[in-house]
């Protein structure tokens, strides 16, 4: 039998930590929050069913105090088709996509909402919006995306970064979404991180760049330059999610089979593989822009309404992570 014959029957096999076949961790985030004031949330064009609903489902949970940007009288229409009560809500008027997302930015930057939530618009209208270097929500770390995974098939709750917004982030691009993944983990109860930085291999090569960054992110973090998690990479993804296969390859580290975050070499690899886990998983998922003034709610426009729920509560542990509530 060949290495590679080994390596896929070991991972075939491979129980992950005695994985229950129904863990999920996502109603623990919720369940966090319910002692936490809502967020105002400046919803950006929710004029889909999915968007809507995610809306009411934040508001209904007390995770978000919605304000909805957009034609008043189209969001008034939808909600009438989909029989739900938007009355109690505050909107205001916005006649194009673009227009409600420097709206929802002006409300973010003015301090009137904690969160930006996008609904049925396009991400680079939005996140056009966000990144205006005067009127958007820049600050001076590197804005990255994290899809937060809930999946049966690890024992872990899995952040991966960056599938959304970075196309090809250079060195100095992946300390920043290293970084703000780091933080989030964090928020989310996650004390040291164990981060992977993923490319095909686990070996340096100087043909594979992603190999290169990753032995170079790896001393950064040695040098403080990156801090609050253990890093480890280049290692592939079945590596880093798995001991056995890790073993078989004869790898030694505190990451391997633990990684509680997954650093992708670009935006196409990472999308990939949340949608793969997604669909073909059976993972749930959130979405969070991270490295802005406030959090940024961010999913496809096809996700579910119980995805914009989490990704919802997911923003309100990050903000009070930031920003805690004085008791008094």
């Amino acid at each position: 039998m060949s290495d590679l014959d080994s390596l896929v029957d070991a991972v075939a096999a491979d129980p992950l930590v005695d994985h229950p076949a129904d863990y999920h961790v996502f109603h623990q985030f919720i369940e966090r929050c319910k002692d936490l004031p809502a967020i105002t949330t400046a919803v950006v064009w929710p004029l889909s069913e999915p968007a809507m609903l995610g809306v009411i489902e934040g508001a209904s949970n007390e995770l978000i105090d919605p304000v909805l940007i957009g034609p008043a009288d189209a969001l008034k229409a939808l909600a009438a088709k989909l029989k739900i009560d938007i009355s109690k809500f505050r909107i205001i008027e916005a006649d194009s996509e673009e227009k409600a997302a420097e709206t929802g930015c002006i409300l973010c930057r003015s301090g009137e909402a904690q969160a930006l939530m996008k609904g049925s618009l396009h991400t680079d209208t939005l996140m056009k919006a966000a990144m205006q270097r005067d009127t958007g929500l820049r600050t001076s770390r590197r804005v990255s995306h994290v899809f937060v995974m809930d999946t049966p098939a690890y024992a872990r709750t899995v952040l991966i970064s960056d599938a959304a917004i970075n196309i090809e982030p250079t060195l100095e691009d992946k300390v920043h979404i290293i970084q703000n993944a780091i933080d989030l983990a964090h928020a989310l109860g996650i004390p040291e991180p164990k981060v992977a930085l993923l490319s095909a291999v686990e070996t340096v090569n100087p043909k594979i760049a992603s190999t290169l960054d990753a032995a170079s992110l790896c001393k950064m973090a040695d040098r403080g330059q990156i801090t609050g998690g253990i890093l480890d990479g280049p290692l592939s993804f079945d590596t880093a999610v798995s001991a056995k296969a890790a073993k078989i390859k004869k790898l030694v580290s505190p990451v391997t089979g633990k990684a509680d975050i997954l650093v992708v070499p670009d935006l196409e690899s990472g999308n990939m593989l949340a949608k793969q886990l997604e669909y073909l998983g059976g993972a749930q998922l959130a979405g969070i822009v991270l490295g802005a003034r406030v959090p940024a709610i961010l999913v496809s426009r096809a996700d579910s309404a119980q995805t914009r729920l989490t990704s919802c509560a997911v923003a309100v542990l990050l903000h009070y992570a930031n920003h805690p509530v004085v008791k008094a």
